[in-house]
């Protein structure tokens, strides 16, 4: 018989900060695919690889982090959990809290997130809180309740996340047998590139790894206040998972891409949507925020960053299901035919496909 994917905190224990006193809370998150690219690597002239971490349980990464970010706080007698969120984490908490016997409040900027993320908080019972603000306002008020109130703050201010999120890092390095040269990362709050990063060296402190990426992290463009170098009061861009203003790790981020001489860019709505658009062609249905990896890569390329022939992995965050009203952006709509298969034949034939 098979042995079967025991979720991140038992294949990767001893990396972890966990005991046998920690109950592990898991939905059997991690062990993601890496998936070799068949038409935007050959284009651009590179050995190109997805982390899709859209098949985690609740469609995201946040998944890796929750894990362990519950099971501590059910280590340390915790009976509710808060965040704040752009809609992943809300997502990704709701189901482990509600998995693990603990109540979860979520607190929201109000209509700025996805539908998707939303019925998924909803259907686990989350006490749902949408605020008149963006992400940072609400983050602020959630930390405010958390140093007031016995409830446990599980955004990726609680470095629990971040031991949990370093294990893709891990899997990447356990994958190709190495770490690659380049790994590409959407970047909002900030976290998930400064796990990534703690993963990859540790991995090479261990003697697992001999080599280290170039971290390169890309931001929307209506919402890169690592890249202006000022927090963005009103962040805006159709990559809903990374509109935030004022990351929380923003110096860890700047210290990853420093320390590794990586870089974080920018990339424009358009160039979101267009690596969007490829992504699908490729097969792989993501959320707008994963393919800023995918647009800045083709943007390196394009600008002589990343040289011919490298290997590159990007970092693919959320499912596209997550947000799914981004399709219209891309795609013809849906023609309405008649019942009849004169007027199917029609419609097809018409499409000049033969």
């Amino acid at each position: 018989m098979t042995k079967s994917w025991p979720g991140i905190i038992e294949a990767y224990r001893t990396y972890l900060p966990v005991t046998d006193k920690t109950p592990v809370c898991t939905l059997y998150e991690g062990n993601t695919p890496l998936v070799p690219s068949k038409m935007i690597g050959p284009r651009l002239g590179l050995e190109l690889y997805f982390k899709y971490e859209g098949l985690n349980p609740t469609g995201s990464f946040k998944d890796r982090g929750m894990t362990m970010a519950i099971s501590k706080a059910k280590e340390a007698g915790a009976v509710a959990v808060i965040c704040a969120s752009t809609g992943n984490t809300s997502a990704s908490a709701a189901a482990y809290a509600a998995a693990n016997g603990l109540k979860c409040v979520v607190v929201i900027p109000k209509g700025r997130i996805a539908a998707g993320k939303l019925a998924q908080a909803l259907a686990h019972q989350a006490q749902v809180l949408a605020v008149d603000g963006n992400f940072d306002e609400a983050l602020e008020i959630v930390r405010y309740l958390t140093e007031k109130h016995p409830i446990e703050l599980v955004n990726s201010i609680n470095p629990d996340r971040l031991e949990g999120q370093k294990t893709a890092a891990f899997e990447i390095c356990d994958q190709l047998g190495k770490a690659p040269e380049y790994l590409a990362i959407p970047v909002g709050n900030a976290g998930n590139i400064t796990a990534y990063w703690m993963g990859f060296v540790e991995y090479k402190r261990r003697g697992i790894s001999n080599s280290l990426p170039r971290m390169f992290g890309f931001q929307a463009a209506g919402s890169a206040p690592i890249v202006l170098g000022r927090p963005v009061k009103n962040p805006e861009t159709i990559a809903s998972a990374i509109r935030i203003g004022n990351p929380v790790r923003w110096k860890q981020a700047e210290e990853a891409a420093a320390s590794s001489n990586g870089r974080i860019d920018a990339v424009t709505d358009e160039e979101i949507l267009a690596a969007y658009e490829m992504l699908a062609a490729e097969g792989l249905f993501v959320e707008p925020a994963s393919a800023a990896s995918v647009a800045g890569v083709i943007k390196m390329v394009e600008a002589k960053a990343i040289a011919a022939g490298s290997q590159v992995v990007c970092v693919l965050t959320g499912h596209g299901l997550k947000d799914p009203n981004a399709v219209d952006l891309i795609s013809n709509k849906v023609r309405y035919v008649d019942a009849t298969k004169k007027a199917v034949e029609t419609a097809v034939m018409g499409e000049g496909l033969f």
